[in-house]
This record gives C-alpha cells, sequence and structure tokens, in this order.
C-alpha cells in the first residue's frame, strides 16, 4: 500500500472508496495494537464511519488490543477518554470540515496530543512491513460501548471555566458530533438555542466547514434575536467560529488575537502557523507576549504548546488549543472560554473592534512540479532577502510586511499569502510573492 500517502497534517483523510476503505483501517488497526494494549475509538457522523470504525476494531481486537468505543462523539471527547479510561491511544474516525464524501483516521496520544511525527513513522513502518501480531482465538482484544464520554467531556469543561454572567448562545453544529458544546454551554448557565443540530453525515444544513459562508444563516439568525453571540462547529467539533451579537462573523485571525491577548501576559509566548496575521502579533506586543511560529497544522502547533512559556495555540481555521486543558484542540471547551470571555470583557463586537486588521491577499498557482518550483524559489528567496524562514515553505519577513510561498500538503498547487498593515505596500508585496512562482514554475 505504499502509493497511499497515510499521514497528512491532519492524520488520515481522503475520499471513502478511494484513499480511504475498510482495508486501510483493518490496517491502521493492526499496526496501532503492535504498541497499544486498550485505544478508545469514536467517529463522527459520517455515514461511512460505521463501516470503517468496524474494521478499526476488527484490526485492533485481532491483534490483541481491547477496544472502548465511544459511538457517535466529538474528536476533543475522544482524545480526553484516553486517559480517563487509562487507555494507550485513540483514534477519532473523522474527515473534520471536509465535505461528506471523505472519511480519514486521526490518532491521539494519551496526552491528548495528536500522533506526532516520530509516531506516525512507527506505524507507517509496520504497516509496509506487514509486522502484525495476530491472536490465536483465546487471546483475541475485547470490545465494548461506553456512553459516559460526552458527559464527562461536558462536565471537565464547565470545571475549567468561571462565568458570573452567562450569555445567550445560538451554536450551529452543523449535523456534526459536537452536541457536547451545548451540553457545556447549559452546564454554565448559558441560554442555548441551536442551529443543525441533529447528526447528519450527509451535513445538510451546511457546509461543514465553519468559514464566513457557510455560516450565514448563524450571522442572520444571531444578529436578528437577542443572542449575545453565535459559535458555530464543524463535523467533529474540533474548530470553533464565532459570530457577534450583531451578526458579524469574526475571522479566525481575529478569534486567534482575543483568546491570545487573554492567554497570554508578560512575557510569555503564543504558538501559531506560518500563515497568521500580523495583528495576532501586534496584539500580543500590547501584553509584552509574542508570538512562536509552527508549520501549518494543529499537530504541530500543539507539539509547540508542550514549551516553556508557551500559555496558548491556536490557528486561524478554528483550531485552539489550551494546554492547561488538552493538547486537543476542543471547539467545545473554546466556546466555553470565549463565553467566559465574553462574561468578563463585556460584548464580542466591542472586544472585536479593539483589534486592528490589516489587509492579506491569497491566491493559489497549480503547478506539475512542486517540489522543485519551491527547492528554486528558496534558493532565489535565500539570496535575495534578509529574514528568511523556511520552516513551511518560504516565508520573508520584511518588518512592515510579509510573503509565504507554500506548496499544498496534497495537492499540485502552490499558495501565495502577502500581508502589510498598509493596503498599496500588501499589493506591491503580493504582486513580488507572486512573480517568484510565475518565474520559477515556468517551462514546466
Amino acid at each position: 500500500m505504499t502509493e497511499r500517502e497515510y499521514f497528512g497534517t491532519s492524520g488520515i483523510r481522503g475520499r471513502v472508496g478511494e484513499e480511504v476503505d475498510a482495508d486501510l483501517a483493518l490496517t491502521v488497526g493492526r499496526a496501532l495494537a503492535g504498541e497499544t494494549d486498550r485505544v478508545v475509538v469514536g467517529r463522527d457522523a459520517r455515514t461511512s464511519g460505521p463501516t470503517l470504525v468496524d474494521a478499526l476494531a476488527a484490526g485492533l481486537t485481532e491483534c490483541g488490543t481491547d477496544v472502548i468505543d465511544v459511538g457517535v462523539a466529538s474528536t476533543p471527547t475522544v482524545a480526553r477518554a484516553i486517559a480517563t479510561w487509562d487507555a494507550d491511544a485513540g483514534v477519532a474516525v473523522t474527515a473534520s470540515h471536509n465535505p461528506p464524501q471523505d472519511n480519514g483516521l486521526k490518532l491521539w496520544q494519551p496526552s491528548g496530543q495528536a500522533y506526532d511525527q516520530s509516531g506516525q513513522d512507527r506505524l507507517v513502518e509496520r504497516i509496509r512491513a506487514a509486522d502484525f501480531d495476530r491472536q490465536p482465538w483465546d487471546a483475541l482484544g475485547t470490545r465494548s460501548t461506553r456512553t459516559e464520554a460526552r458527559a464527562a467531556h461536558a462536565e471537565a469543561i464547565a470545571d475549567a471555566v468561571e462565568v458570573a454572567d452567562p450569555p445567550s448562545v445560538v451554536v450551529d453544529l452543523g449535523n456534526g458530533a459536537g452536541g457536547v458544546s451545548v451540553d457545556a454551554l447549559g452546564a454554565i448557565g448559558c441560554s442555548v438555542e441551536t442551529l443543525n443540530a441533529q447528526p447528519d453525515g450527509r451535513f445538510p444544513g451546511r457546509p461543514s466547514e465553519p468559514t464566513a459562508e457557510n455560516c450565514s444563516t448563524l450571522a442572520a439568525t444571531v444578529g436578528s434575536t437577542d443572542a449575545d453571540l453565535g459559535i458555530a462547529h464543524d463535523g467533529d467539533a474540533d474548530r470553533m467560529m464565532a459570530v457577534t451579537g450583531e451578526g458579524e462573523f469574526v475571522p479566525g485571525d481575529v478569534l486567534l488575537a482575543l483568546f491570545a491577548r487573554d492567554a497570554a501576559g508578560p512575557g510569555d509566548r503564543v504558538a501559531v502557523p506560518v500563515d497568521t496575521s500580523l495583528l495576532v502579533a501586534d496584539a500580543l506586543a500590547e501584553v509584552g507576549a509574542e508570538v512562536v511560529r509552527t508549520r501549518v497544522g494543529d499537530v504541530y502547533v500543539a507539539e509547540r504548546t508542550t514549551e516553556e512559556g508557551v500559555v496558548f495555540g491556536g490557528e486561524p481555521s478554528g483550531a485552539w488549543i489550551f494546554p492547561e486543558d488538552t493538547l486537543c484542540p476542543d471547539g467545545p471547551l473554546a466556546a466555553a472560554k470565549l463565553v467566559e470571555l465574553v462574561s468578563d470583557a463585556g460584548p464580542l463586537a466591542e472586544q472585536v473592534a479593539d483589534i486592528e486588521r490589516y489587509p492579506i491577499r491569497r491566491t493559489t498557482f497549480e503547478v506539475r512540479e512542486k517540489a522543485a518550483v519551491m527547492e528554486r524559489i528558496g534558493d532565489a528567496v535565500e539570496a535575495d532577502y534578509e529574514d528568511v524562514d523556511t520552516l513551511d515553505g518560504v516565508r520573508v519577513d520584511l518588518g512592515d510586511a510579509w510573503f509565504l510561498v507554500r506548496a499544498s500538503g496534497t495537492e499540485p498547487r502552490i499558495r501565495v499569502t502577502a500581508e502589510a498593515r498598509d493596503p498599496e505596500r500588501a499589493d506591491a508585496v503580493f504582486e513580488s510573492a507572486c512573480e517568484l512562482v510565475e518565474t520559477y514554475s515556468e517551462g514546466e
């Protein structure tokens, strides 16, 4: 199965029946059993989920590992349940914010952190070597069902916040598995109304990813009622985005700045991916804190939050990591933290207005040989610019502006991002970055 790309930036993910099927889930189960005695398994609401869970559990139990099946559950619920039941790992069968024809497997450690590169490499090596320890009939693992994981997660969230004046909230679950968010917000005293609350893996209410466009109904609902704010999750509720009481969708960079500024103080650091807006660094500078950059992907952000002095991590896409609580992006926890922030600091709209926003430009180029093109761009940039970061693509810091040229992890594409505090400067930097890609992709 070497033709498959096993792990991307967020676990294993792809089209059902093509990149992801029961054979893959069975094989991953067998490989994971080689280093575990007990594994927690859960899934989102996708119609392909039961098939993949059954195949995964078969691979695990065939090789002697016990399986605790928590059923339909948010990804952070699965991650938290590992420690609850003294398991060695957890697997969420989900494609997160992807469309319904996709599914995948995301693996978690007892700390709540996703499997890191070394853990992924171990499994891939075992898969490629077909190094599976199948057991005889009397040494097979067991499979049991537990239904209390959601309640335990909601209780932990309620215990993690203090909300003196609970606001009213509209929660758009997007037909996903994030119902624990409603439970937790209700437990801390919020008045909660829901949209698209029925789990349905076809996502009939809206596309799973909680973008501004996809959350238009939420924005309109909040804006036309007395609700104080709106919350939106993706299919497995590892992401959380928000809407102000006036019905304005809050951009991810702005929400990141709010969370970061609230979590950090003088000398603290906040982990953010390389494509994060300057506004986050500027907001942190106001409280004497700073950003540390990571590769794009919540697994890399989570790794950085384990370092001393890193108090929070987040991605503008909606993944928020509060390391004192969990190393898993926990959308329901983030919802409760935002409610706490509104209760303490006032209406979300006022807090959002306090964050200065800058013009950011983005585009994508289709290229056949993206690795070769990126190598040529990297050589040219390092020769022409002083402050170059090659952690994930090529990022150039110009002081008052920056640009990032980065290859897609799954597609034959190169993405260009540029930002400055001034619109004309942003346009000029963006044009220069695009010219780099055009110049070094010619003649492919």
